[in-house]
């Protein structure tokens, strides 16, 4: 099974939907925009400007090849882990899958372009199988036409008289289980309600009724261009996905360009500028500067600046991307290592119609540090007990990078979260730490293969993972290096977005008593990915048909059992932040069972079952008197109070009351810390809605908030280490329970000073 790709991972949950457009991996993925709207005439223009990208008539010859390639490996039980018969019933899963995409929030179809949509219900099967595009073609351009309607009226909505926000409305944002409207009255009931809240929004955000009209007329007509701005690699991506992912959840079709922004991104590199974009009005515009890049060797770019044209070498073309699709432009800014691209920048503070500043930056290959992994000391104090105080060592790891290439040309320098990890834990041995933290939370996971280097940092040899393929077939992944990075006291935080690979990682290390994990329950994915190349068979020299992210094997722990749908439980829980049945594989209605195999022999360092319950009344009592604690606790009640309405309240005497008291409350909280002498939440006086979207906002403050939120308060981070430092303190303390749960002293893993 193996040799269908050395490129073996466990993907991040959720963070591949099929979306009909896939922006660059270096770019953030916010909704397309466009210019101002400054008069109907000057909208129109941008609008058919937009449409150049207009849908061809029958699908590409590659196209056709490729949706043959997918349905063979789909469909084929050498290669998908559970494979589907492509029949109507799997047709019906598609239609489903395909209206989803396009029209989720059921606010553009109505019931009765449904209805003339039935007629495909059980022909895409035989669609995917010839290659035709016909049923997503159509399906598209009604969505296109819908999509311009709603914008027509909604932008229309803003010159009339329905902005008094008085009475019982209520706008419904939660549409998933909602049925369709039932005509075009419908539509127009659900839009006016939408357009209301968006007023009401920037109403309460302290904006006058010219600047909210000409924001939200700006922001209906960004929609309608941004979906004009679609191609025909878009609609077919979004079609095969249809098909991929009615499979199973974490099967998917990349064409050859998002297959290079996956690659990408699981590299944490790339040959280009290092610089990230993001589109605003109708422009690219610079939103960071990679620490050590072009960019930033460069000295002429800052957050903001716009980019209007690009010239490749030193004296090719100047090309106009004013108007261009996001991804388009990345894809001229990007190019090898050593080559030189000209960039025509007018400075954030400038006017769009300024002249220029031309500056000229070799390419190199840029390492993406901001999502590498991190580390810090936290102090946990002594507390009431007089012992000393214990400095905890704390590595966040967002994900499983590796740079797969790079592996397999054996370069020095390749990206890989393992070696990272290593460096960090020198780094904290070096400084005397009691105890290390690694910090799993929203870790999607990555690659098989650090998932498993990365265990043999902590354990000495043994087990990891095991692989079951589609045959039944077993196969044991162990660490096979002899020695180990850290064998001191060790926890792992996860939370409901740790999955995949996190989950083999955390797993394995409570199988093995190594050390304790602390937080939510996981996600609950449990199944391996391979990235099949579609290229290979016809041994194309250039990418053509893209890349199936193919689920080929489910993993199970050392001890037997699967992390599938049932996740990682903790030793030690925090509330949950996020319910379980909106969030994690239970939620996909056609996710693998849970299921256990023969557990392997394996290590156990510690049994930590002793441990526990001192570990969880010190927990106890000390969150009762930590206020941070308590007011995440607090706002996650909230927030999952008000999930659970799925509507809102369009009266604005409520609403303006209910953000009066959210102020207030973020002022008390705020004067709380200075008395209590904690430090202070640097978004304590930005917290409140903005009634802005992304793109809409001024790119520098935007980022310079994100920055800021960086150094937010986090109790829950906090409290892992003061658990770690309970359990160190325990055990060096009390000979009797040491003995109970660190039965092998001389082993990897004893705890004790």
């Amino acid at each position: 099974m193996k040799a269908l790709s050395r490129r073996t991972y466990l993907s991040a949950a959720l963070l591949l939907a099929a979306p009909l457009a896939l922006l660059g991996a270096d770019t953030p993925v916010v909704p397309p925009v466009a210019s101002p709207a400054t008069d109907a005439q000057a909208d129109k223009a941008l609008i058919d400007k937009a449409k150049v990208t207009s849908l061809p008539a029958a699908p590409t010859t590659d196209q056709v090849t490729a949706a043959k390639l997918v349905y063979g490996l789909l469909s084929d039980s050498r290669y998908a882990y559970r494979p589907r018969p492509l029949d109507d019933a799997l047709s019906t899963d598609m239609y489903e899958r395909y209206l989803e995409s396009l029209d989720g929030s059921k606010q553009f179809f109505t019931a009765a372009d449904i209805a003339k949509f039935d007629a495909y219900k059980l022909k895409l099967d035989d669609a995917i199988k010839a290659g035709r595009l016909d049923p997503a073609y159509a399906m598209f351009s009604l969505y296109r036409k819908r999509v311009d309607e709603r914008v027509a009226y909604a932008r229309n909505l803003l010159k009339q008289d329905i902005f008094e926000f008085e009475g019982s409305d209520r706008f419904e944002y939660d549409r998933e289980e909602a049925a369709w409207p039932a005509d075009t009255a419908a539509l127009d009931a659900l839009w006016k309600q939408s357009v209301r809240n968006d007023w009401l929004r920037l109403k309460l955000a302290g904006k006058k009724p010219d600047e909210i009209r000409k924001t939200l007329d700006k922001r209906y007509t960004n929609l309608a261009s941004g979906i004009a701005e679609l191609k025909g690699e878009d609609v077919f991506q979004t079609f095969v996905n249809s098909y991929a992912n009615a499979i199973d959840p974490h099967t998917d079709y990349f064409t050859p360009r998002s297959a290079d922004n996956f690659n990408l991104s699981m590299s944490l590199s790339l040959e280009g500028i290092g610089a990230v974009l993001q589109r605003q009005d109708d422009v690219v515009a610079i939103r960071e500067i990679v620490p050590g890049g072009p960019a930033s060797k460069s000295g002429k770019v800052k957050p903001g600046d716009r980019v209007v044209a690009v010239g490749q070498g030193e004296s090719g073309p100047m090309e106009d991307v004013v108007g261009w699709r996001i991804d388009d432009v990345v894809a001229k800014i990007r190019g090898e290592k050593g080559t030189k691209v000209r960039l025509d920048v007018i400075p954030a503070e400038a006017d769009l119609d300024s002249k220029p500043a031309r500056v000229v930056m070799v390419r190199e290959k840029v390492r993406l540090e901001d999502q590498a992994a991190k580390s810090e000391i936290l102090t946990i104090p002594a507390g009431a007990s007089g012992q000393a105080e214990k400095r905890i060592g704390v590595i966040e790891l967002p994900g499983f990078y590796q740079d797969f290439e790079g592996r397999r040309l054996n370069k020095g320098d390749y990206a890989s979260a393992t070696r990272d990890v290593a460096k960090l834990l020198a780094k904290l041995r070096a400084e005397n730490v009691d105890g290390v933290v690694l910090d799993l939370r929203n870790n999607g996971g990555g690659s098989l293969n650090e998932a498993i280097e990365l265990t043999g940092l902590f354990i000495d040899r043994g087990p990891v993972v095991q692989v079951r393929e589609s045959g039944g077939r077993v196969s044991v992944e162990s660490d096979q290096d002899a020695g180990i990075a850290w064998e001191g006291p060790l926890a792992v935080l996860i939370n409901r977005g740790s999955a995949s690979a996190s989950e083999i990682f955390a797993g394995a290390i409570q199988d093995y008593g190594r050390g304790l994990v602390i937080g939510e329950t996981s996600f609950g994915k449990g199944t391996v990915q391979n990235l099949v190349d579609l290229d290979r068979w016809p041994a194309n020299e250039a990418a053509r048909f893209g890349q199936v992210k193919l689920t080929i094997a489910q993993f199970f722990r050392p001890s037997g059992g699967s992390t599938q749908n049932k996740g990682i439980v903790p030793d030690i829980t925090f509330p949950a932040s996020v319910d379980a049945s909106e969030f994690g594989e239970s939620t996909y209605e056609n996710a693998l069972p849970w299921t256990r195999i023969a557990a392997v022999p394996h290590t156990r360092y510690g049994n930590f079952a002793p441990l526990l319950p001192k570990l969880d009344a010190l927990h106890e009592a000390r969150t009762k008197g930590d206020r941070e604690f308590q007011w995440w606790a607090e706002d996650v009640a909230q927030f999952r109070e008000k999930q659970a309405e799925k509507s809102i309240s369009l009266n604005e005497a409520e609403r303006r009351a209910e953000r009066d008291r959210e102020d207030t409350k973020r002022k008390q909280r705020q004067a709380e810390r200075l008395s209590l002498g904690l430090a202070l939440d640097p978004l304590a006086d930005d917290s409140a809605d903005d009634g802005l979207q992304a793109g809409e906002r001024d790119l520098r403050k935007d980022v310079a908030r994100e920055k800021a939120a960086e150094d937010r308060p986090d109790p829950l981070l906090r409290e892992s280490a003061a658990i770690l430092a309970d359990a160190i303190r325990l055990l060096n303390n009390d000979g009797k329970l040491s003995a109970q749960v660190l039965p092998t002293a001389q082993q990897p893993g004893h705890w004790a000073d």
